[in-house]
């Protein structure tokens, strides 16, 4: 059996039979949208995370609505990827809640938040090294994927189905992020962006509705910097939101429309990139100097 299949069997055992949001496939048309939330995509409501003694995040709330790209910046240290951990499941909220189109997202498990339509890549690549960039998109498509262990393992007629159809979708994201012809390279031979465009593709693979991006420009160039930022606004184009963690100001100002800054685990501004660029706390906590001085 080769990894992708044995990956493949895995994530199958893990899949539960609960209703799930339905999430666009990706790429989609230029332009697609759905109907207007009206309580936000995703609401962060008062949510406290302690480790023991050390608090990561303190009261932080805020909304995201669909088709938005909004950035979660702050200093090193602010709690912007515990943030990204809380809602994706990695962590449980010591207090406070955090709703998807108004489902409580506590006490769900990774799998069945990726099932509801949240995907996330990572502040450290995290691909199968050994595998190559297509079987390492098709892992992504496993997560809509019906198929049955046993139907994997007997290699069944609607395994068959799911596994072309995972292909050919594979191939289409890579094509999307720009990387159809590596696609039978292993991961770990891919230069650094090209990994970073991978773990975007097997993101977009789950079929997101709303896709959390851990400093996706962390080591590019300037060029690899304006060629991002172009994927970003064609993944919302999809119809796909976005929350962007980034320490590169320039890019954040250029793609987001809003802006939410963590400090010290708490949020000490939000509001338009214009607002926040001037806003003298975030000034102070980005100088390391008292907001009067600021």
């Amino acid at each position: 059996m080769s990894d992708y299949e044995a990956t493949s069997a895995q994530a199958a055992d893990a899949r539960i039979d609960e209703p799930i949001a339905t999430a666009p496939t990706s790429p989609a048309p230029a332009g697609a949208h759905r109907a207007p939330d009206r309580h936000g995509l995703l609401e962060v409501d008062d949510v406290t995370l302690r480790f023991g003694g050390v608090v990561a995040l303190d009261r932080v709330s805020f909304n995201l609505h669909e088709g938005e790209i909004r950035g979660l910046i702050g200093p090193n240290g602010a709690g912007k990827t515990t943030c990204f951990n809380a809602m994706t499941g990695v962590y449980a909220p010591t207090s406070g809640q955090i709703r998807f189109r108004g489902m409580p997202l506590t006490g769900r498990k990774k799998y069945q938040i990726t099932r509801l339509g949240i995907a996330r890549t990572f502040q450290n690549i995290r691909l199968f090294p050994e595998m190559t960039a297509l079987e390492n998109t098709m892992v992504g498509t496993d997560a809509r994927h019906k198929t049955s262990v046993v139907s994997a393992l007997l290699r069944l007629p609607r395994h068959w189905h799911e596994e072309r159809a995972g292909k050919e979708k594979a191939m289409d994201l890579l094509r999307f992020v720009g990387i159809e012809r590596r696609a039978g390279e292993v991961a770990r031979n891919l230069s650094y962006g090209e990994q970073r465009r991978l773990e975007i593709a097997r993101a977009l693979a789950t079929e997101p509705i709303l896709l959390c991006l851990d400093e996706p420009a962390a080591g590019f160039n300037p060029a690899e910097k304006e060629s991002l930022l172009k994927l970003i606004r064609e993944i919302r184009e999809t119809g796909v939101t976005i929350l962007l963690i980034e320490h590169d100001m320039r890019l954040v100002m250029g793609v987001t429309e809003r802006i939410v800054v963590l400090e010290f685990g708490k949020k000490i501004a939000e509001g338009t990139p214009a607002e926040v660029r001037d806003d003298p706390k975030v000034v102070a906590a980005y100088l390391g100097v008292p907001t009067d001085a600021a």
